[in-house]
């Protein structure tokens, strides 16, 4: 975990903020246990129960030091906050059990984020009856739309910038790991959703080897592939890489994918489904999304047709020759009137055709070395005996371990189609497979 992903982070920052002669506590007593604390709330597994373990951690490690008489918990239910557990070990501990969220001492709090109620009228709303006058203090939670209080009642002796140290780092834990807790769910479903969507397996077509493999930098990525079946005679791949990596990069790739599979059928190919795709991410949120994408339709065995828009050029290789399939047209998202066409190459038997991501011709071995499609290209020529599984193994392992076998920074994904030398018997058309309209 890195110090951006470490709620202890949050003590780590506040207490610059705070020199030692303010603390009638020991200081280094205090950070300790506090810096345990965070520890906790950041590695404890969360439950119905996580808020009332928390207050009862807190009151016990510091409730003497910071005089903390007793503590509350309240969660918003509708218009107001409801009392849903008392941390106290002497009896006749009361506090009001409901409060408006509309209350002046709730909008404060709500406001700050955390508040000490020393002053002015606010100080009476909780009504807190604790044996002895007590001065409240709260932090507030929220999760999307739930929110939770943490009411303290500071007997005599509290130390305001103790006890504000306290409160802001305890909360800025909390909150943060809500948060994380939060996008990490969000990030197993799309992962799950990424999983599901991308096939796992190339097509069986006759006369054809086809594999592929996929490497995202994160748990989800940008890049995307897929396999289209037009009729008998002729099917498709795609392989694109939509700007930035992660959650976001992984949801504009997944309506990418989606739009592709409806629009690419007989009746509707690929220029016109690429100007509506094209067309939807421009008006995106995000102003600065965009995706390359090449698409190439192989249609009665030895024609390859295909657009490429604004992707890295896939190569053919074709006998002795090493045939780069430019780009015929930008990404997609840049501007809402794009024009793209379609170029046509031979695909003979014997024939390979290898489809890449930017992450792998630009992994690094260092700062001024990148694997590059030469690389890439003299790779495969060497190796191009090689099943099409075998194929993208070996590419794979060729560019890891360039790499130095590190982390990968860029998503990365390889589709290889090889055209078997074996001639195969080319069934009936089951439909007329119209062209561009």
């Amino acid at each position: 975990m890195d110090r951006g992903s470490d709620p202890r982070h949050a003590i780590r920052v506040i207490r610059r903020f705070y020199t030692h002669e303010v603390f009638v506590v020991d200081p280094k007593m205090f950070y300790r246990e506090l810096d345990s604390l965070l520890a906790k709330i950041g590695h404890e597994k969360s439950g119905e129960n996580f808020f009332q373990s928390i207050l009862s951690e807190l009151q016990i490690r510091f409730g003497p030091a910071l005089s903390i008489r007793c503590s509350f918990l309240f969660e918003k239910r509708g218009d107001a906050f409801a009392l849903i557990h008392t941390q106290s070990d002497r009896e006749g501990t009361e506090i009001v059990r409901h409060i408006g969220a509309s209350e002046p001492a709730i909008k404060a709090l709500l406001k700050h984020g955390s508040y000490i109620y020393d002053q002015g009228d606010l100080s009476g709303a909780f009504q807190i009856r604790c044996h002895a006058h007590v001065t409240p203090a709260a932090i507030s939670i929220h999760m999307a739309d739930r929110f939770w209080l943490f009411v303290f009642a500071l007997g005599d002796g509290w130390v305001r910038e103790e006890t504000l140290l306290f409160l802001n780092a305890v909360r800025t834990a909390l909150n943060y790991r809500i948060f994380s807790e939060l996008m990490d769910n969000e990030l197993t479903m799309a992962e799950e959703i990424q999983k599901s969507l991308l096939p796992h397996t190339g097509p069986d077509v006759p006369g054809f080897d086809i594999a592929h493999f996929s490497q995202p930098a994160e748990s989800v990525g940008g890049d995307f592939y897929d396999y289209f079946q037009f009729d008998t005679h002729s099917f498709g791949v795609s392989l694109g890489d939509a700007s930035g990596h992660g959650l976001p990069a992984a949801l504009l790739s997944r309506d990418v994918v989606i739009g592709l599979r409806m629009g690419l059928n007989v009746n509707t190919r690929v220029l016109r489904t690429i100007k509506r795709l094209n067309r939807v991410i421009q008006r995106s949120t995000y102003s600065t999304n965009f995706v390359s994408l090449f698409i190439g339709e192989i249609e009665d065995f030895d024609h390859l047709f295909y657009v490429n828009a604004g992707h890295p050029p896939p190569f053919l290789l074709s006998g002795k020759s090493c045939h780069a399939l430019e780009a015929t047209g930008i990404a997609l998202g840049f501007l809402p009137d794009v024009n793209w066409h379609r170029n046509h190459i031979p695909f003979r038997r014997g024939d390979t055709l290898v489809i890449y991501s930017d992450g792998i011709i630009e992994r690094e071995r260092n700062p001024e070395e990148q694997f590059g499609i030469r690389r890439l290209q003299k790779l495969v020529m060497q190796n191009r005996n090689l099943s099409a599984s075998d194929l993208v193994v070996c590419v794979y392992r060729a560019v890891f371990e360039f790499g130095g076998k590190k982390a990968w920074v860029d998503d990365a994904t390889l589709v290889v189609i090889k055209r078997l030398m074996e001639p195969v018997e080319i069934p009936d058309r089951d439909s007329d497979g119209s062209g561009e309209e």
